[in-house]
């Protein structure tokens, strides 16, 4: 699209504002891995604001820097961290379906709680569909605003597919508080007896750390070395939310653009629900790993998604 099209035009940006749906599946034997919003939960209570369905492509805005100028009257809706966000020069607080008129700007500054704002319009964002999904994947060139994977860019124009079919308002105990410390919960994998029994203590009674390096594909984790008995491991596959811990004894989880396998051992998986609270912290924030059996986390997931039944 020309910069004069569409609802949105965008002013400023950076590598991470990217277009982003439910994800990809249905193509890890391809070696194409999944993508999607990180934080799922406030990317479905964005489109749920607007009668969206819940997985249409929103624009995830990770660390603020951002800017668009409204082409159009249209509702929006803003979940997930506090970015600082304004319309003109009104402060506007996440969590809300907003509207905006032509000649208007919208602009995120810099995290005041959390890490990832996402931003609805009505019917979803319109991009090309790239097996099956718009999601952005820069290594593997697929999706985004042009199909070719790249973040949103200076002058990139940004449209949506209808008119809103609703704007809602999301209950209060719905909304996450994102200042509090994490307890992450944990569905322990195949490898856990392979762990020395001080390790085992050691990652569920131990303050973790988030590591400066962290991205949409794994985040590191700082704290006590984990020993594994293990020797050599046959790669495998790698589910969302795998916490591999590496010779050096500290742990790395696996986040939606990950490798496809891998073969370092594993304590588990987070739960989705963990992943998606995990994307809204930053670097050097403290966390704690918490074991949990599948059973559990299945129970704890068909609740949450019967909120937005």
């Amino acid at each position: 699209m020309s910069a004069i099209d569409g609802g949105l035009r965008v002013l400023r940006s950076s590598p991470f504002i990217q277009l982003q749906d439910g994800g990809r599946f249905g193509v890890r034997h391809l070696g194409v891995t999944q993508c999607g919003a990180l934080d799922w939960v406030a990317h479905h209570w964005a489109n749920w604001l607007l009668g969206n369905p819940l997985t249409a492509a929103v624009v995830e805005i990770a660390l603020g820097n951002a800017e668009f100028e409204c082409r159009r009257d249209a509702p929006l809706a803003l979940t997930g961290a506090d970015l600082g966000a304004r319309l003109d020069d009104q402060p506007l607080a996440p969590w809300r379906s907003f509207e905006v008129r032509k000649g208007q700007r919208l602009s995120f500054a810099q995290p005041r709680q959390g890490a990832r704002a996402y931003l609805a319009a009505p019917g979803g964002f319109q991009a090309p569909q790239v097996l099956g999904s718009c999601a952005s994947m820069l290594r593997e060139g697929l999706g985004g605003l042009h199909g070719d994977g790249r973040a949103i860019a200076v002058d990139d124009s940004l449209d949506w597919t209808s008119a809103a079919s609703a704007t809602r308002q999301i209950p209060a105990e719905c909304i996450p508080d994102y200042r509090s410390t994490p307890r992450l919960q944990l569905v322990l994998g195949a490898q856990i007896g392979d762990f020395r029994g001080q390790s085992l203590f050691d990652a569920f009674n131990s303050e973790w750390l988030i590591d400066q390096r962290a991205d949409r594909m794994g985040i590191r984790l700082n704290g006590p070395q984990l020993q594994c008995q293990r020797g050599s491991m046959i790669s495998e596959g790698i589910p969302l939310g795998a916490v591999q811990v590496p010779p050096d004894g500290q742990p790395i989880i696996l986040l939606n653009d990950r490798q496809t396998v891998g073969g370092y051992p594993r304590l588990g998986a987070l739960t989705p629900q963990a992943v998606a609270r995990l994307a809204q912290c930053l670097p050097g924030q403290a966390l704690y790993l918490t074991p949990t059996t599948q059973e559990s986390a299945l129970l704890a997931q068909r609740q949450l998604l019967a909120q937005w039944q």
